[in-house]
């Protein structure tokens, strides 16, 4: 009965990666993309992905990533998310420097743009404030209270960012997996109880 719980808890997060995924290979608007501007559109569906998995195993909630394990896991993660972001944005500035510009200075027409690079610059800020864990020196209440905020910052610019792309992914699929991450957040967000004055702080 255990297996069968961990089988399907694992096969629903990888459909839920997958489905948007394979959705996406089928755009016709794919026939039109040369080969680095579709890589860069696929990394930052990975990255969506990602963010999925990251406030479940912050929390342990993943069967066989609890505790520790989850914790370890949930750090290589974030650098994976970290490199998924750098390829999607390096991608697009290879192939339109000037958009890449607009969106960065925030002067780009399209709404979109600004929240996908509030997103990044927060991104960018938790994986440091993470990497830095040890040198900075903060309580470690103030330590999480920081880092799940960017986190927050990284979802709501991320969601917000795709749901108003009318691009190569598939529109249902996107939206399932955005309502995913949301879920999952709110999730990790109440049961870790970061902004209670109660929360735990140990380490």
């Amino acid at each position: 009965m255990r297996r069968l719980r961990m089988a399907l808890i694992w096969g629903g997060f990888t459909a839920a990666l997958a489905v948007p995924i394979a959705a996406a290979a089928t755009s016709p608007l794919l026939a039109w993309r040369d080969p680095v501007y579709v890589a860069a559109g696929f990394a930052g569906i990975v990255a969506m992905g990602l963010l999925l998995f990251q406030p479940l195993l912050a929390v342990g909630y993943l069967p066989g990533l609890a505790a520790l394990r989850g914790r370890r896991v949930h750090r290589w993660t974030g650098g994976a998310l970290v490199a998924a972001i750098v390829v999607h944005v390096s991608g697009l500035w290879i192939t339109s420097p000037p958009d890449v510009v607009d969106a960065l200075t925030f002067t780009s027409p399209t709404p979109f743009s600004a929240w996908g690079v509030i997103a990044m610059w927060a991104l960018f800020a938790a994986a440091l404030l993470a990497a830095g864990r040890r040198r900075v020196r903060l309580r470690w209440r103030t330590w999480r209270l920081a880092h799940t905020s960017l986190a927050v910052v990284v979802v709501i610019g991320s969601v917000a960012h795709a749901l108003l792309i009318e691009g190569t992914m598939e529109t249902l699929s996107k939206a399932g997996l955005c309502m995913l991450v949301v879920a999952a957040t709110a999730k990790a967000l109440v049961d870790l109880r970061v902004w209670s004055s109660g929360a735990n702080a140990n380490r």
